[in-house]
């Protein structure tokens, strides 16, 4: 487990408190029974930037606290535990990261203190098919204009701003494209785990050097890294929430006159699950710290996080289900949440198969 600072448990314990009052499953819940346009509370959202969370790694130049990673880590793992839908992954780690790395001083003051604030919400606009390929571009901009395609773009309805990946002059380069501009279509998605997500289209949509963010190809690797960590450490929070829920059922289930907890074969179960969350989360804190340190290892950290946080997300959904038996398997409980999200964010930025597969290529095999 990661050493904190003072100001990085009183971050944690601040978020632990606001998600369990504000924002519990059931509040889930109903924003999911209400059909949601954007795929979240606005309200509960704009509590979040409120109290900062959204300025987390955004420098204090432009109304952020320039806190790190790992910190905003600690957010997004409090709020996966109860589920909490907000653009906080999205945008205040994902947009903001491509911006602070790579953008200009106009573009950072023309969208940082707002991404800060909650007013703008900024989101990757990469994937063009149905798994997460970043290398496989089609999207396009000649003489001026951007056309193309992005699947699968998380809060995608709710975005003021995407971050564009497309090919200009034989090579990969990132784009900010007003949500609002002319060619720009998006198209909602329901997801099996009631997020806010659709697919985009540009057609011939207007675009400068003043739109384009300087790294290129790699600028996106690095931005991708910052996402996949941070929806690793909301994955990380979900994962011990349905832990900690079963465990209590264990621990209060009757049947056949004993406690079912008593029984070694669903102890040896527990067990399992207790020993990969431990693993998991020093992945999951090893590639926060790793990106906060600028550390050249990054890539393969992150890969390693994601792709362990999938392999135990999933199992302890699974268990989740399985050891509630019949009500598990009902809407009426919240097990099946915990399940979808399980699902849908081992696809997000890469399943296990594609970071496996990273991983190996970075070790060289």
């Amino acid at each position: 487990m990661a050493v904190l600072t003072e100001e990085q448990s009183m971050l944690r314990d601040a978020a632990k408190s606001w998600v369990q009052e504000k924002s519990p499953v059931t509040a889930f819940r109903k924003m999911r029974d209400s059909g949601a346009e954007l795929g979240y509370d606005v309200a509960a959202w704009n509590e979040m930037a409120e109290m900062g969370w959204a300025g987390v790694i955004i420098p204090e130049e432009y109304g952020g606290s320039d806190f790190g990673y790992l910190s905003l880590g600690l957010v997004l793992e409090e709020t996966g535990r109860t589920l909490t839908a907000s653009p906080l992954l999205a945008s205040a780690l994902g947009g903001a990261s491509a911006i602070i790395l790579g953008g200009s001083d106009a573009q950072k003051s023309a969208w940082l203190s707002k991404i800060a604030e909650g007013a703008a919400i900024a989101t990757l606009a990469v994937d063009e098919g149905p798994h997460h390929r970043p290398d496989k571009v089609a999207t396009t901009v000649s003489d001026g204009k951007l056309s193309g395609k992005k699947t699968f773009v998380l809060e995608g309805m709710a975005a003021n701003v995407f971050v564009v990946s497309a090919v200009s002059g034989g090579a990969v380069e990132l784009y900010l494209v007003a949500a609002d501009a002319p060619g720009v279509t998006r198209t909602k998605l329901n997801l099996a785990d009631s997020r806010g997500a659709a697919n985009v289209s540009f057609d011939n949509v207007a675009v400068s050097d003043a739109d384009k963010l300087t790294g290129g190809a790699a600028l996106l690797e690095k931005t991708l890294d910052r996402a996949r960590a941070g929806i690793s450490a909301e994955m990380l929070g979900a994962a011990v929430q349905a832990f900690e829920v079963t465990l209590d059922y264990l621990k209060t289930r009757v049947q056949f006159g004993q406690v079912i907890g008593s029984f070694q074969a669903l102890q040896h179960r527990a067990a399992k699950m207790f020993t990969e969350l431990e693993l998991s989360r020093s992945a999951v804190e090893a590639a926060l710290t790793a990106i906060d340190n600028d550390a050249p290892d990054v890539p393969e950290l992150v890969s390693l996080a994601k792709a362990k946080m999938g392999d135990t997300f999933h199992l302890v959904s699974n268990e989740m289900v399985q050891m509630h038996g019949g009500i598990g398997m009902t809407d009426a409980h919240d097990a099946g949440f915990y399940l979808k999200r399980a699902r849908a964010a081992e696809a997000a930025f890469g399943n296990q198969a594609f970071h496996r597969d990273r991983y190996a290529r970075i070790q060289g095999y």
